[in-house]
């Protein structure tokens, strides 16, 4: 089923609606609002009432527009523009974190096209998917549905210390009808997942505070706090299968930059660093804010390291032939070291 803009504009205007009533009925925040409208969407459209709020007037109102939304039978891939629509709408007027930003549409493609090409190879077997900094889920959901979409018989494993995110992660996870397993913990400690064919993350940038918790480590600081981003990476790995992928998104210096060394060392002694693909400057505010998508794989027995890691540039994501230059460079690559 075909599904014009028209639709795709309502189903985000219903949604964005009920949120806005939800928050104004309730005198709460964005995300908590979402969460809530989500849940009684999922609950058969019917709004819950706690000592007398929201009041009849605007129940009657809310549980119009979750039929309304409901009636429109979106799709899944859909549903999860419409959701993250409303995300991003919210995002830019509440504050939030610049780590808790959703990565954008465009690298999600571009996630999902590598990690589809990265797994041809057990394209007849289930896959793990894990993601340890999987905020909202948008970027798991992306790659998800798209691998699912090429075929692929997909398991995913999302982790966050932020249980307001988590939850909304949950949440979507159910309206999308994918059972998606969750945890709610602080990743850089033990895990207990399966191991993962792919890795992906966003990576949130920072210093992790918690020094006791880093000591075996590669990538550990030999002074002060580590940065979370190589620990969130090593760790990310550390629950890879001996063949598995990582598809990270990076500052842009991250062979230059302070506790590049530690970093260099995990990068030579650990996995094997297969691409460092920048993005164009127009998607970041500023020169030290810009960010590299790089792709390692572990040093597994079975493993050929590549005989020259691809170094690429993507100068346009709103140009198909500058998008498709670069899938032709990584199919040649690719079809020359793995």
């Amino acid at each position: 089923m075909n599904v014009s803009s028209e639709t795709m504009e309502q189903a985000f205007q219903l949604l964005n609606a009920s949120i806005s009533k939800m928050q104004q009925a309730l005198e709460t925040s964005f995300f908590e609002s979402y969460i809530e409208t989500v849940e009684n969407i999922l609950d058969n459209q019917r709004v819950r009432v706690v000592d007398g709020a929201p009041t009849a007037e605007v129940v009657k109102e809310l549980e119009e527009l979750y039929q309304q939304f409901s009636s429109l039978e979106l799709t899944q891939s859909e549903q999860r523009n419409a959701l993250q629509l409303v995300l991003l709408n919210g995002l830019q007027h509440e504050p939030v974190q610049p780590n808790h930003q959703l990565t954008p549409d465009a690298l999600g493609f571009l996630f999902s096209y590598l990690g589809e090409q990265l797994l041809q190879t057990k394209k007849s077997q289930p896959v793990q998917l894990l993601d340890l900094t999987v905020g909202t889920g948008n970027l798991l959901y992306t790659v998800l549905l798209y691998l699912k979409e090429a075929g692929y018989q997909v398991s995913a494993t999302g982790i966050d210390v932020d249980d307001t995110l988590l939850t909304i992660a949950s949440l979507n996870s159910a309206l999308l009808k994918e059972d998606v397993t969750f945890f709610h913990q602080d990743s850089i400690q033990n895990l207990l997942v399966s191991p993962a064919d792919l890795v992906i993350s966003d990576l949130p940038i920072g210093y992790y505070p918690h020094d006791e918790r880093v000591e075996g480590f590669t990538v550990k600081a030999a002074e002060g706090h580590t940065y979370a981003h190589h620990l969130l990476m090593e760790q990310s790995m550390n629950y890879a299968t001996p063949d598995g992928f990582g598809i990270f998104l990076v500052p842009e210096d991250f062979l230059v930059a302070d506790q590049a060394p530690e970093l260099k060392k995990w990068l030579q002694e650990k996995v094997h660093l297969s691409a460092v693909v920048g993005l164009p400057e127009t998607l970041f505010q500023s020169a030290s804010s810009r960010k590299s998508i790089i792709i390692v794989q572990n040093r597994g027995e079975q493993v050929t390291p590549p005989k020259e890691v691809l170094i690429a540039r993507i100068p346009s994501l709103k140009d198909p032939q500058a998008i498709q230059g670069f899938f032709t460079e990584f199919a040649k690559w690719q079809k020359n070291n793995l």
